[in-house]
């Protein structure tokens, strides 16, 4: 007999950790959810506070309605690193009764709403692992800025949700929790890094879930999902205690940011959050207090970036921006094609920061015989490369296929000194002018592209779409600007299906290798019925004018009869 490793053995351990946490739930958490369960569960968040405060809604029957969509949708998509119910129905939860008592409480601007936390977030006592199984038995000491905000808010933290190791990925699977499923259809990815709080969102086993967005982690799960997450400036949102995937690293910012299932849900959120004067709890908070903006009766100047220069969009991703840029026109709204600086160049500038170490420090905490994405294997194995294979392998590529693109981020993933990442930097902030100045020159309001080429993808291909897919996400990093994700459509076989012989195509042919390898997995037959959004982007620290463009948009698709109907599960 061959001993069992230390990774497996953690492994094992957190597992059978996390079901003994469900196992001590009430066996009522079972059962399916009753008409009252069902009414707590269509409660938007200020109706939920409103009740909550007033003593019609209890706290125990919030926890029983939304704890037993969570243990269904534990067992239908593999969702959860940690489940804190236990603790918030104990007496010690610090939570309110729903009870009302001889001696008033102050309001608490959340009262009552149950928060799902990403892994990656620290809740006191509780392991932060990041998905790597060395990080287990390591409970955090403290809270996150934003687990005290909302604890003081009267908010309920029921879960934490899984990631894949490093946060780095495009779907959310690892050896630690095992593989996160798509609601909608399970042999389908739920995103990353956010996946899980996706996934328990959609299933409906949270009302609001706090991800971290570093290059589309919250976005490109909520795209997948068909659900709404906005990526914040650095600095609005509470970050402090939530763990980067590369320690240290401050060139592309890490940023929390919430999800919800509703948009009205989101944006009152946001509001009461900002209201708990968030610099109060994290120094690196911006003390900018919530501003009321109303864009109802405007006239709005939108600009739509088809592609990023690598690859162009699905045929469902591309009917969903165009659905909505129809309904935009419906409603007087003014439409043009926005040319920003080249996407690729500034991802090429934003990767190479990422990855300036070569990803030792997301590649460090991995143990021998664990495994990773596909897409973050593959990288992992480029970055470790010698330089000057690297280099002739982008020579090849380049004098065989013209692919330029592809050429371009084989031989520039290689460790940095520190004079070519401060020219790096210097790259990304002359970047970062540009966009604005071809934004300002174009007089836009907001600009809308689509949140990645494809809808979720086959679990296991990430390989063959690769990170590089995801740089209409992470631009908005680079450059540090507020960007929405909404969900519009689903997939349609009928309407979404390639053009028979498309791999004989110009079209196909001209495509660089990584968009090749992206649209070989894309099958609109096996992908019907799949969530697809659009991604609203804005400037920086104007969090209340991109939703309320987010607004605008469901307005008109409402409008035209075209508003997203999400499952109920």
């Amino acid at each position: 007999m061959f001993p069992i490793s230390p990774h497996r053995r953690d492994c094992a351990a957190k597992q059978q950790e996390r079901q003994r946490q469900l196992d001590a739930l009430p066996d009522s958490f079972s059962e399916g959810c009753t008409e009252h369960d069902n009414r707590v569960l269509d409660l938007s968040l200020r109706e939920l506070v409103h009740d909550h405060e007033a003593g019609t809604l209890s706290t125990s029957a919030i926890l029983q309605a939304y704890g037993k969509k969570l243990v269904s949708a534990q067992k239908a998509t593999n969702c959860l690193a940690a489940v804190l119910l236990e603790e918030s129905m104990s007496s010690k939860s610090p939570t309110r009764s729903g009870h009302k008592s001889s001696t008033p409480e102050p309001a608490r601007l959340l009262s009552g709403v149950l928060v799902s936390i990403k892994d990656c977030i620290e809740v006191e006592g509780y392991d932060t692992t990041i998905g790597y199984s060395s990080r287990t038995n390591k409970p955090s000491t403290s809270s996150a800025a934003i687990v005290r905000l909302l604890r003081d808010a009267g908010a309920i933290i029921h879960a934490k949700t899984t990631t894949p190791p490093g946060l780095i990925g495009l779907e959310t699977s690892s050896d630690l929790f095992g593989r996160t499923s798509n609601p909608y259809n399970a042999t389908f990815v739920s995103g990353a890094s956010t996946g899980g709080g996706a996934a328990l969102l959609a299933s409906r086993g949270s009302l609001i879930e706090i991800g971290t967005d570093i290059g589309g982690s919250v976005r490109w799960p909520a795209h997948c999902c068909g659900i709404y997450g906005m990526r914040s400036t650095i600095g609005r949102f509470p970050s402090l205690g939530a763990l980067p995937p590369l320690p240290g690293l401050e060139f592309v910012g890490t940023s929390c940011s919430p999800m919800a299932r509703r948009l009205e849900d989101l944006e009152e959120f946001w509001k009461r959050v900002v209201d708990m004067n968030p610099w109060n709890y994290d120094y690196t908070c911006v003390p900018l207090p919530w501003r009321t903006v109303d864009l109802e009766d405007r006239k709005l100047r939108w600009g739509v970036v088809w592609e990023d220069g690598i690859m162009p969009p699905s045929p469902a991703c591309r009917r969903a921006l165009e659905t909505v840029l129809n309904a935009l026109k419906k409603q007087g709204h003014e439409v043009i094609n926005f040319t920003p600086p080249p996407i690729a160049e500034a991802f090429c500038v934003g990767l190479q920061l990422c990855f300036s170490d070569a990803g030792a420090g997301c590649f460090k905490p991995l143990r021998k015989d664990e495994k990773v994405d596909p897409a973050m294997s593959a990288s992992k194995s480029l970055l470790e490369m010698p330089l000057f294979v690297k280099k002739l392998l982008a020579m090849f590529t380049r004098s065989l296929t013209g692919d330029d693109v592809s050429a371009s981020f084989t031989e520039s993933l290689h460790t940095k000194t520190a004079a070519e990442e401060r020219a790096l930097v210097v790259a990304r902030d002359q970047y970062r002018a540009q966009w604005y100045d071809a934004w300002e020159a174009e007089g836009l309001d907001f600009v809308l592209t689509v949140p990645h080429p494809m809808p979720a993808i086959p679990t296991g291909t990430a390989e063959k779409v690769t990170l590089i897919s995801a740089a209409l996400t992470m631009i908005c990093n680079i450059v540090d600007c507020v960007a929405g994700v909404l969900p519009v459509t689903l997939v349609n076989k009928d309407l979404d299906a390639l053009p028979r012989d498309f791999q004989k195509s110009d079209e196909f042919k001209q495509m660089g290798a990584i968009g090749k390898g992206a649209y070989s997995i894309y099958d609109a037959d096996a992908m019907h019925g799949l969530p697809v959004g659009v991604q609203v982007i804005g400037r920086r620290f104007e969090e209340e004018r991109v939703l309320q463009a987010m607004k605008v948009v469901e307005h008109a698709l409402e409008e035209c009869g075209k508003k997203f109907t999400p499952r109920v599960f």
